[in-house]
């Protein structure tokens, strides 16, 4: 296979690509596979041959053998190791994939191809990138010298259809009292901070409650890799960029944050905040954009506080830590809380509301708790 795709990107005539369809290009592509197939292996069992024309439309437009995982419903996470071993997260549990790639080269040559398609790259210079699919999955490549058992690859994978309110419902993973009491904050213009670990849920939470905007507000989305699909009339999204290869022209989420602001939003969605535009953001909060979301990595309610104070500290500016509490205070009423429970079991663990400002810290009272 891995003889018959490099016949085939030898044979293809790069200079016309930037002037045929796709659909025309498949075909030629197609074509030319078969006759090389035809050359290579002249009594290949007709079952075995359409595959491999499969296998290397694949390699030549897709994700070469990951293809047949990202048609997987039921998987949300692929996880490549290296070449020969690929795990796969099935229903909340991890399992290895008998899929593997050919050589380091093979798997080299996908993670190129899709960082570049974002305008990122990766190289011994920049040896990380984040990047996402055109369906809106999320990406993470790492190369040597940083990964030393060769390329790593991470995708956390986007349903074909983004998760309604009624499908989290379904699943266990929110009650129906407290979609009801987030959607009358939502609607109320209540700012609220949504808080979890890794593939807790988060983004896809606030995706679905975006749905209770109402529908004649104009909402700016800021993120690193973009994620969210808001099923919203009036979106602006914006993307963070990186330095390019001389160190320059990187755009920050604090940047974007601070242009939003000179784009008559109604509310400012950050995908996720992690570093000094929590300032920014909470400037925007108390000043007449309420009702803002974002989400925000932390163990609990409490702890998301904690680290948003941390990140104000990281914007440079000295600010008492008493300013720096009540302005959270005044801009934030509420933060929810999930957490991914062994199994792989996802839930809402604490709807808390931010009562007031005392010595030690936030005065929190849970509105909402799992048991």
């Amino acid at each position: 296979k891995v003889r018959i795709h490099e016949q085939l990107v030898d044979a293809l005539d790069l200079s016309m690509l930037a002037h045929v369809s796709k659909d025309q290009l498949a075909k030629e592509v197609r074509t030319l596979a078969q006759e090389i197939l035809a050359e290579e292996v002249p009594r290949y069992d007709p079952v075995l041959r359409e595959r491999m024309l499969e296998e290397v439309y694949h390699e030549v437009f897709g994700l070469g053998p990951l293809e047949a995982l990202m048609n997987d419903d039921a998987i949300s996470d692929v996880l490549v190791n290296h070449p020969h071993e690929i795990y796969v997260e099935r229903h909340g549990r991890l399992e290895q994939s008998d899929v593997m790639f050919a050589d380091e080269q093979h798997l080299m040559r996908i993670i190129q191809r899709i960082v570049s398609r974002v305008g990122r790259r990766i190289d011994e210079v920049s040896p990380m990138a984040d990047a996402r699919l055109p369906d809106g999955s999320r990406i993470n490549a790492v190369i040597p010298p940083l990964a030393l058992n060769g390329p790593t690859l991470s995708i956390r994978r986007f349903g074909r259809r983004p998760l309604q309110v009624e499908d989290i419902i379904d699943a266990g993973s929110i009650p129906r009292d407290i979609v009801e009491f987030l959607a009358a904050a939502i609607d109320a213009r209540v700012s609220f901070l949504i808080s979890g670990g890794t593939g807790a849920g988060k983004t896809t939470l606030l995706n679905a409650l975006a749905k209770y905007i109402p529908h004649d507000e104009r909402l700016i989305t800021i993120e690193d890799s973009a994620e969210l699909q808001l099923q919203h009339r009036h979106v602006v999204r914006m993307e963070t960029r990186p330095p390019n290869n001389e160190g320059v022209g990187e755009i920050t989420p604090r940047a974007l944050v601070r242009n939003s602001l000179r784009m008559r939003p109604d509310r400012i969605i950050i995908g996720e905040v992690r570093g000094g535009e929590a300032l920014d953001m909470l400037q925007a909060m108390n000043t007449g954009h309420e009702g803002s979301l974002t989400t925000i990595h932390a163990n609990d309610t409490r702890d998301a506080l904690s680290r948003l104070e941390l990140m104000v500290a990281m914007s440079g500016f000295d600010l008492p830590i008493a300013v720096v509490r009540q302005y959270i205070a005044t801009g934030m009423a509420l933060v929810v809380h999930l957490a991914r429970l062994k199994g792989g079991v996802r839930r809402v663990m604490q709807v808390s509301e931010i009562v007031g400002i005392r010595e030690s810290g936030f005065h929190l009272e849970d509105v909402f708790g799992f048991e």
